[in-house]
C-alpha cells in the first residue's frame, strides 16, 4: 500500500465506525503553553481528556503532523543513524471521550491492522501494563492470542500519563515480531536488539491524578491511540526502515540523482553499518530535516534566534551542513523543498498555497549558513591555534558545542577541521555541554509551565533571603499577593496564590535544589506554604493555600520552614558535592557535573563519563563518601570574589549564574565547590550515603540516584524486608540466599536448555514422521529419543492438532526407558466410543513389558524395552483398524 493510501483507509475505517474525522492541527499548539510544537495526536484533544471542553463528538480519528526536538520527546540526536526516528512525522489515531474502551479499541485496531491491511496476525504480539488483566485477557479474547505472545511489561514501558497531575492509564502496544533476537534469555519488546517493532500504541485513559498524588477511577475511561504513519507504511511496503518507503524515497532518489551518489538502503541486522555510512547518515539527515523544515515554514514559524524559530534554523543548518558534506551547494534545499510539496501537497493544502514562501524563506536561509560557515571556520581556526599554542591534542568539547550552539557551525566539520590539523575533538565533552543545554530547556519549560509572571505593575524590590541563619523569620511584610496572575489585595481561606515578603526564610528553587516548604502565621490567618520559586530574579514567591483566617497585602507574618524537610533537604545536597569529588578521584577528573536534583527524598546527580560505572567503583565512591560522613567534617562556608575562588581550586556548579561575589561551600580542601544552596553544618549530619540507580540517560552521560540519612534507613528497612521474603520463599537462611539464588538460575538455564533441545526434537520428529491413512482416518507415527513420558505428554495434543490428523502415536527413549503415548482427536474418540486411546495404549504395552494409563483421547505407557519401540508402532494401524471395524459393525 502506498502511504497516502495507508493513511485514507486508516481514516475510512474509523469514519465508518462512528468517528469524526478531525483534520490535523497545526505544528504550533494553540493556547497549550506547556508544549513547544505538537508532539502526538492527542494535543488538539487535551482540553477534551480534562473536561475542559466539549465537542459534538465522542469519537474521533485523525492524522496530525507531529515534532519531536524537544524535551523528553527528542529524536533529534538519532536522526539518520536510526531505522525509525525522525524530527518530523505523521500520528495516525483515534480517540474516544467517554464512548467506547478497551474492548472496542483492541477489537478495531485487530480488524483494521489483520482484515483490512492483511497482517499476518501470526507475526503480531502485543504488550500490556503488568498489572492491566482485562487487557491481556482481551487480547486473548479478540485476537487469539497465547500468553507467549502477550508480554506484561512495567510502568515504564505501558503506562502513559498526560503529566504528574490529569488523566493518566495503562496502555497496549501492539508489535511486529521478526524473529531472532539478542540471544538473551529474556528478549520481549522492551529490549532495543530489533527483534520487536512496536508500531501502534493504544492508550487506555482510566484515571486521573490530582495535585496531591490521589488517583481515582475516571467516571468516562476514554481512548488515545497513536501509530506512525511512517512506521507502518515501512511494514506494510516490506522494508527494512521508514526512509526506503514512498514518504521518503522520491526526496532521497533526488538527493542520489543531485549528488551522484547513489542511495544505499538499510538492511535489517546491519543497523550498526548503517548508522556508520556517513554519506548514508547524511542523506536521510537531509531527507528528514527537509520535511521537517518545509513543514514548520508552511505552519508560520520563521527561522530565528530564539524559540520555535530558533529549533526552525538549527534543523535548517544541520540539513545545509550534511549537504554541504554530500557535494550539494547551496540553495538545493530550496528547491528539494518541491518535492516534499509533490509527496505531501494532496493531503496537506497548506504546504501548496505556501510553497513559494517555503521556498524563498529555506533558499535565505542556505545563502546566510554559507557566511555562517565562513565565519565558523575563522572562529574554530582561532580555536585550533590556541589548542595547539598550548600543546593540546584535543578540541574542548564546550568550544565545539558553543561553535554548533551559537553560530550554527556543525561538529562534523569541526571534527573534520581539527583531524586536518592532527588534532581530535572531545565528543564526550560535546555530548555533556549538549546535555546541559537540554537541562536547562527542560527547568526552563518547568518552571514556565509552574511560575506566574508578576503583574509588570508589581515594583517589587528583591526578598531579603535569612535561610543561611534561620528556619523561621517573624515580621515579615507582605508586598503582593497574585492569584491566576492578577495583582489581589487578600487571599481568603481555601485560596490558593502566590505571596511575595519583603525578606523570608523560604529557598527558592535553584541549582538543583527544590524550594522549601512550610507555614505563614500572622495574627489574620495562616497559609501552607507548598513551594518557593523566584518569581523575577532575586524576587521569592511563596506558593500558598491559605487554611484559616486571611492573607492581608501590606500585612505582617512568620514565615516558618519545614525544618525537618529542609534538613533532609541540605542532607541530600552536602552529599551530592561529597559525591561529585568522589566521583573525580575514583572516576578521573574529567568527571563534570551535567545536572543535579536535591529533594528530601533523594539526590540525583548527572555526570560525564564514557562507560557505566562498576559495582566496585560505586562502593569506592561510597566508601569516600561515607568516610567524610563519619569523620565528622564541619562543612565551610564562605563569601569571596568569584575568580579568588576559581583560582583557589573551587568548583563551579553546573547551570548557576554567578556574580562578582560567590558562596563556596567545603568539605575540609578535599570537596571545595561554588553553591548558593544550602547544605548541613557538619557532614555527620547527612547519615550516610547509599547509591541506588546508576545508568545512562545520554551519551556520555551518566545518571546516580542515592539516598541519605532517614531515606537510607528507609531504603534499609526496605531491603531488609525484601531480603527476608527471599529467605521465606528460597527456604534458606539468608548467608545462603545468594546460593540458592544461583542455583534456581542454573536450573532455570537448564530447563529452557531442555525444552528448547525437547522443541528441536519435536521440530525433527515431524519432519521425519510417518504418515498413514487408516479406514478413512489420518494417522501420524513418530519415532523421537531423549524424551521422558512428561515431555511426550506435554507435546502430544497440540502436536497432533498441529499436524492435522486423527491420531498421533508418539515414541521415545531416555535413559534406558521406554515411553509411548497416544492421542485421538474428538471424533475419533466419539466414532470409536468407550476410552479408545487407553485401550489402544494398553494393546501396544506388551511391546514395552510396562503398563500405563490414560482417558478417552490421550494415554500412554511405558516400560523397559527400548526395542519394543519400533514394533509398537508398527502394530498401531492394525489395531486401530480393528477398533474401527468393530465400532462400524
Amino acid at each position: 500500500m502506498k502511504s497516502h493510501e495507508i493513511r485514507s483507509s486508516f481514516l475510512s475505517f474509523y469514519e465508518d465506525r462512528g468517528h469524526r474525522v478531525v483534520p490535523s492541527s497545526s505544528l504550533i499548539p494553540a493556547d497549550d503553553p506547556t508544549l513547544f510544537f505538537t508532539n502526538a495526536g492527542m494535543n488538539q484533544f487535551k482540553d477534551v481528556f480534562t473536561g475542559q471542553a466539549v465537542r459534538d463528538y465522542s469519537r474521533a480519528a485523525s492524522s496530525q503532523k507531529c515534532m519531536r526536538v524537544s524535551g523528553k520527546h527528542n529524536d533529534f540526536e538519532t536522526v539518520g543513524r536510526s531505522a525509525r526516528h525522525h524530527t518530523f512525522f505523521e500520528m495516525l489515531g483515534n480517540f474516544s471521550f467517554g464512548d467506547y474502551f478497551k474492548r472496542e479499541a483492541i477489537a478495531s485496531a485487530w480488524e483494521l491492522i489483520t482484515k483490512t491491511w492483511g497482517l499476518d496476525p501470526d507475526r503480531l504480539v502485543t504488550s500490556v501494563y503488568e498489572e492491566d488483566d482485562e487487557a491481556a485477557e482481551l487480547w486473548k479474547e479478540i485476537a487469539g492470542l497465547g500468553d507467549e505472545r502477550i508480554y506484561r511489561l512495567g510502568k515504564d514501558e505501558n503506562y502513559w500519563s498526560m503529566g504528574p497531575v490529569g488523566p493518566n492509564g495503562p496502555c497496549s502496544e501492539i508489535h511486529v515480531d521478526f524473529g531472532g533476537g539478542c540471544g538473551r534469555e529474556i528478549c520481549d519488546p522492551s529490549c532495543d536488539c530489533g527483534r520487536f517493532l512496536e508500531f501502534w500504541n493504544l492508550v487506555f485513559m482510566q484515571y486521573e491524578t490530582d495535585a496531591e498524588g490521589n488517583t481515582t477511577a475516571l467516571p468516562k475511561p476514554s481512548i488515545d491511540t497513536g501509530m506512525g504513519l511512517e512506521r507502518i507504511a515501512a511494514i506494510l511496503q516490506g522494508v527494512d526502515s521508514n526512509y526506503e518507503t514512498d514518504l521518503f524515497l522520491p526526496i532521497l532518489e533526488e538527493i542520489a540523482r543531485r549528488s551522484g551518489i547513489a542511495y544505499r538502503p538499510f538492511v535489517r541486522g546491519k543497523e550498526q553499518e548503517a548508522a556508520a555510512d556517513e554519506e548514508m547518515v547524511a542523506m536521510r539527515v537531509v531527507a528528514d530535516h527537509l520535511r521537517a523544515v518545509t513543514f514548520l515554514i508552511a505552519d508560520g514559524v520563521h527561522p530565528t534566534n530564539e524559540g520555535r524559530g530558533y529549533v526552525l534554523r538549527k534543523i535548517l543548518r544541520r540539513a545545509c551542513g550534511h549537504a554541504s558534506r554530500l557535494g550539494l551547494g547551496a540553495p538545493v534545499l530550496s528547491e528539494l523543498s518541491g518535492t516534499v510539496v509533490e509527496l505531501m501537497g494532496a493531503h496537506y493544502p497548506d504546504l501548496e498555497r505556501n510553497a513559494e514562501r517555503v521556498r524563498q524563506s529555506i533558499e535565505r536561509e542556505e545563502k546566510a549558513f554559507e557566511a555562517t560557515l565562513a565565519q565558523g571556520t575563522e572562529l574554530l581556526g582561532e580555536v585550533l591555534e590556541r589548542v595547539k599554542g598550548e600543546g593540546g591534542s584535543e578540541v574542548p568539547g564546550e568550544d565545539a558545542f558553543r561553535l554548533h550552539d551559537t553560530y550554527g557551525f556543525p561538529l562534523e566539520y569541526t571534527v573534520e577541521l581539527a583531524e586536518r590539523r592532527g588534532l581530535s575533538v572531545d565528543r564526550a565533552g560535546y555530548e555533556t555541554a549538549l546535555e546541559a543545554q537540554r537541562e536547562r530547556a527542560r527547568a526552563s519549560a518547568k518552571t514556565q509551565a509552574a511560575v506566574p509572571e508578576l503583574p509588570t505593575e508589581l515594583e517589587l524590590e528583591p526578598s531579603e533571603f535569612r535561610g543561611y541563619e534561620e528556619t523561621q523569620t517573624e515580621g515579615c511584610r507582605v508586598l503582593a499577593l497574585v492569584r491566576d496572575g492578577e495583582s489581589v489585595e487578600t487571599l481568603s481561606s481555601g485560596e490558593e496564590g502566590w505571596a511575595v515578603l519583603d525578606r523570608t526564610p523560604f529557598y527558592a528553587e535553584s541549582g538543583g535544589q527544590v524550594g522549601d516548604a512550610g507555614r505563614l502565621e500572622g495574627a489574620g490567618g495562616a497559609a501552607e506554604v507548598l513551594d518557593a520559586q523566584a518569581l523575577r530574579p532575586g524576587v521569592t514567591g511563596h506558593r500558598v493555600r491559605v487554611l484559616e483566617g486571611s492573607l492581608q497585602r501590606g500585612g505582617e507574618c512568620a514565615a516558618v520552614v519545614d525544618a525537618a524537610r529542609r534538613r533532609r533537604i541540605m542532607a541530600n545536597h552536602t552529599a551530592t558535592h561529597l559525591l561529585h569529588r568522589a566521583l573525580k578521584d575514583v572516576l578521573g577528573e574529567h568527571v563534570a557535573q551535567a545536572g543535579s536534583l536535591v529533594e528530601p527524598e533523594r539526590l540525583r546527580f548527572d555526570f560525564s563519563h564514557h562507560s557505566a560505572v562498576t559495582r566496585e567503583e560505586l562502593d569506592e565512591i561510597e566508601r569516600l563518601v561515607n568516610e567524610r560522613v563519619f569523620a565528622q567534617r564541619p562543612v565551610g562556608r564562605a563569601v569571596m570574589a568569584h575568580q579568588a575562588a576559581i583560582e583557589a581550586g573551587a568548583v563551579a556548579m553546573f547551570g548557576e549564574k554567578y556574580g562578582d561575589t560567590v558562596r563556596v561551600i567545603s568539605v575540609d580542601d578535599w570537596s571545595v565547590e561554588l553553591c548558593g544552596g544550602t547544605h548541613c553544618d557538619n557532614t555527620e549530619q547527612i547519615g550516610g550515603l547509599r547509591v541506588v540507580v546508576e545508568r545512562g540517560v545520554a551519551a556520555g552521560v551518566r545518571r546516580i540516584e542515592a539516598v541519605t540519612g532517614p531515606g537510607l534507613v528507609e531504603r534499609l528497612v526496605e531491603d531488609e524486608n525484601l531480603l527476608a521474603e527471599a529467605e521465606r520463599l528460597l527456604k534458606s537462611p539468608r548467608t545462603e540466599v545468594l546460593g540458592a539464588i544461583e542455583r534456581l538460575s542454573d536450573q532455570v538455564k537448564s530447563l529452557r536448555k531442555e525444552l528448547e533441545r525437547v522443541r528441536e526434537e519435536a521440530a525433527g520428529g515431524a519432519a521425519a514422521a510417518r504418515r498413514e491413512e487408516v479406514a478413512g482416518t489420518a494417522v501420524e507415527l513418530r519415532r523421537l529419543s531423549g524424551l521422558d513420558m512428561k515431555a511426550l505428554r506435554d507435546m502430544a495434543d497440540q502436536a497432533r492438532s498441529q499436524a492435522g490428523v486423527g491420531a498421533l502415536v508418539l515414541a521415545a527413549d531416555k535413559d534406558g526407558k521406554a515411553a509411548l503415548v497416544v492421542s485421538l482427536d474428538g471424533t475419533l474418540v466419539e466414532r470409536l466410543g468407550g476410552e479408545p486411546a487407553r485401550e489402544l495404549a494398553m494393546g501396544l504395552a506388551g511391546e514395552l513389558g510396562g503398563g500405563g494409563s490414560g482417558k478417552a483421547g490421550l494415554a500412554w505407557v511405558g516400560g523397559k524395552r527400548v526395542e519394543g519401540l519400533d514394533a509398537a508402532l508398527e502394530k498401531f494401524p492394525a489395531l486401530l483398524g480393528e477398533r474401527l471395524e468393530a465400532a462400524a459393525s
